[in-house]
């Protein structure tokens, strides 16, 4: 009796919604919600409340929720202690990454993971729209920038930095502007946003920019700047080996906005399996910071 109801209304409370916690647990929705009532019951005090729209913890609730939390854990590491998971993981991770950094940086990273622990299965879906994991089912999201507050789990894998840059033949055209006010006499190739990006005496700034190009694609970009059409402005990850060669020069780089994080980002209840811990830590190892390991 002491366990009846603990893993429908800890569903409950983590999906935020009974229907999605009945999809979790494989049960209906009717038996869900018939459990958590019946466990309120039994402890006489209310732990969720119930609208339309949401469901949410009481004050009482949410102080249940984490011992209980931490009761399932605790059962789940027990679990994976006497088969063996802790030495030889195995079972499927659901991963979502931005497209361009998760096929350039993370599935390279992923694949030399699968060779080491051949029991493991991912699945991985790259995407640049802000996926709800649990609602989708996800194990493991790397996210790039700063972190929405959540209820997530995240670990900061990595940095990357962000530069203004354009061909050497550009630069002997038209000049290097050395204030940001000097934008507007350049042609900048733009992407999905009409700004840019800047940190000025500490302060962050968004520039309006202007030119004869916008493409929702960074290789596009990296291709019109190297063939002169303008500056750019992008991550390392695209524009670092040209800027090592010299193909690219860089420009206002005191301007340059702080280094933003890689983020490993999961739910509460994954922090403790074996398999996503490692490739966490794998990544965090293996992914390259920012130009210096270009």
């Amino acid at each position: 009796m002491q366990w009846q109801g603990i893993n429908e209304f800890v569903a409950v409370t983590e999906t935020e919604s009974f229907t999605q916690a009945a999809k979790q647990l494989k049960l209906s929705t009717a038996q869900v919600s018939r459990q958590v009532s019946t466990l309120e019951k039994r402890l006489n005090i209310k732990l969720l409340y119930r609208t339309t729209r949401k469901v949410s913890l009481t004050q009482e609730g949410n102080v249940f929720y984490q011992h209980c939390r931490s009761v399932l854990d605790g059962l789940e590491a027990a679990e994976r202690a006497i088969t063996h998971l802790q030495s030889k993981p195995q079972g499927k991770i659901k991963l979502t990454a931005p497209v361009t950094y998760g096929e350039l940086k993370i599935l390279p990273l992923v694949n030399d993971f699968l060779q080491q622990y051949p029991n493991v299965e991912v699945s991985a879906y790259l995407s640049n729209k802000r996926i709800d994991l649990i609602d989708q089912g996800y194990d493991l999201a790397i996210r790039l920038g700063k972190l929405n507050n959540s209820s997530m789990m995240a670990k900061k894998l990595s940095n990357r930095k962000t530069y203004v840059c354009a061909s050497p033949n550009y630069i002997k055209l038209y000049g290097s502007p050395h204030s940001l006010s000097e934008l507007t006499q350049h042609n900048c190739l733009m992407g999905s946003l009409d700004f840019w990006r800047f940190n000025e005496n500490g302060q962050e700034r968004n520039i309006r920019v202007r030119g004869r190009i916008r493409y929702n694609s960074g290789f596009s970009l990296v291709d019109a700047a190297l063939k002169g059409l303008g500056l750019v402005q992008l991550p390392d990850y695209y524009v670092a080996s040209y800027i090592a060669k010299g193909n690219l020069i860089t420009v206002l780089d005191k301007f340059s906005e702080s280094d933003e994080g890689v983020w490993a980002v999961y739910p509460h209840n994954r922090q403790l399996s074996p398999k996503i811990r490692l490739l966490v830590d794998h990544l965090s190892q293996n992914i390259p910071l920012c130009i210096h390991s270009n």
